[in-house]
């Protein structure tokens, strides 16, 4: 007896040993070339997984109420941002699935037969004297654990809990991408909006401009060829103009989709915002690039596809499960809880593939391959982080010397429509002068509220590059 309990003890004791072992390889990240500094600006550090750092609300920067409210709604109605929750949640249940190959499974079952057995059965159990027709019932259970001798159900968790995460930072990714989006095409909008008000304006003068020809056509002053030329000028910028508000309407239909509501019932009233530019900080904390959540997802991926190669690993090794069980059975359900009627059975089971012709040989095989796809899609998203943020960097820098050039050109392209104007006014020049006039001041004005515009859809794109927002809490 006591040389039983010892025998049994020593197997707790492998049991326990062998438990602690794990067949993936060592975890190794790869390692991706990095720059002591931006090129543009701002220093930068390697990308690591700090995605759940918190984020404030970035677009409050662009000071514009509006513009606020809508990513409220877009939180609560984003169709995208609720599959992508579903598929964060799927991921969670599926790792809680995977967990429970920890415990023991306990199976219960009950039965209750009318069976008849064939006069020629071999083997009768009381021979020929055994009767025909016969019940049945059973009630019991069983108990069964499989012993992680070989990490493979560790491992199996291990790749779910880093696959989790990694659905997790999808997650916090589609709803940063969502919220850039938002906010990118309602400063497009915007900015359409201020290109009407232009064309408005320009409608407006080129009336007047064309009253004037009429006037002095009339008068005998001008030619007919002078009217045609400003009722062009008109109904080219008429024309423009409606563009434009073509532009602005599927502009604002696609702000419905994002936010979760019908683009024919919704509108956004058209008004001249002033969105503010961020100033964008002398260097910018390199956790905000660490804070990316599709750097941390891509780098979860690559913790699963290790954790999977020691799953496939695992299966060179004898899986054993320990299962016992146990019930009662009788002839009929009367005194069927009683000790005659019981019956148990207790022991190990030990399962080992053979042979199987080269099978588990390719699971790890493709499971290496597994692995360095996520490794290979690690280095291309960290390097694209980088590229994101060095592309928005320069046109933000870029778009501050053109834009201030443009200003300087708006001024000048104004300056010479009113010498033209005056001189055309006073017989000193022809219609064609003002008209090329005209068609310079008002490219200018666009281009100016097209670079205005472009700088600040520059800035929403370098907030996403950066993970969002312009500090990080440590």
């Amino acid at each position: 007896m006591r040389r039983s309990k010892a025998r049994g003890l020593l197997v707790l004791a492998a049991a326990s040993v062998l438990g602690g072992c794990s067949l993936a390889p060592a975890l190794d990240i790869p390692d991706v070339p990095a720059a002591p500094a931006y090129k543009e600006e701002s220093p930068w550090a390697r990308a690591a997984p700090a995605d759940e750092l918190p984020r404030e609300a970035w677009w409050t920067l662009y000071g514009d109420a509006e513009l606020d409210a809508l990513q409220s709604r877009l939180v609560a109605g984003s169709p995208d941002l609720a599959a992508a929750l579903a598929r964060y949640q799927q991921a969670r249940a599926f790792t809680d699935q995977l967990r429970s190959g920890f415990y023991p499974s306990i199976t219960a079952s009950a039965s209750a037969q009318r069976l008849r057995q064939s006069q020629e059965k071999p083997l009768r159990v009381l021979g020929p004297t055994s009767p025909d027709n016969y019940s049945s019932v059973t009630l019991g259970a069983e108990v069964d654990y499989e012993f992680d001798l070989w990490g493979r159900i560790r491992n199996q968790v291990a790749a779910g809990v880093a696959t989790e995460a990694a659905a997790q930072a999808d997650l916090e990714n589609a709803r940063l991408s969502l919220q850039a989006q938002l906010a990118d095409d309602y400063i497009a909008l915007r900015g359409l909006d201020r290109e009407v008000a232009l064309f408005d304006a320009t409608v407006t003068a080129y009336g007047k401009a064309l009253e004037l020809t009429r006037s002095r056509h009339d008068g005998g002053i001008a030619s007919g060829l002078d009217v045609s030329r400003a009722e062009t000028q008109l109904e080219s910028v008429r024309s423009q103009a409606a563009q434009q508000v073509a532009q602005r309407a599927v502009l604002e239909h696609a702000i419905a989709a994002l936010i979760g509501e019908s683009p024919s019932r919704f509108a956004i009233e058209p008004r001249l915002a002033q969105i503010k530019l961020p100033a964008i900080p002398p260097g910018v904390p390199a956790t905000l690039l660490q804070r990316r959540p599709d750097i941390a997802a891509a780098q979860r991926r690559v913790m699963a596809a290790n954790a999977t190669i020691g799953v496939a690993r695992a299966a060179y090794f004898p899986a054993v499960t320990l299962s016992a069980a146990g019930g009662y059975q009788n002839a009929g359900i009367g005194n069927l809880i009683t000790a005659p009627n019981l019956f148990w059975s207790i022991g190990p089971t030990l399962l080992l593939t053979v042979f199987d012709a080269g099978k588990r040989d390719a699971q790890v095989a493709q499971a290496r391959a597994v692995l360095d796809e996520n490794a290979a899609s690690y280095r291309s998203v960290v390097l694209g982080a980088f590229q994101q943020v060095e592309d928005n960097l320069a046109l933000l820098n870029h778009y501050r010397t053109a834009a201030e050039a443009e200003r300087a050109a708006v001024d000048a392209a104004q300056r010479s429509l009113d010498f033209a104007t005056s001189r055309y006014r006073d017989g000193a020049a022809s219609y064609l002068e003002v008209v090329t006039s005209q068609a310079a001041a008002l490219q200018a004005q666009r281009d100016a509220l097209d670079l205005d515009t472009r700088q600040r859809r520059a800035s929403v794109q370098l907030v996403r590059a950066l993970g969002g927002g312009w500090s990080a809490t440590p």
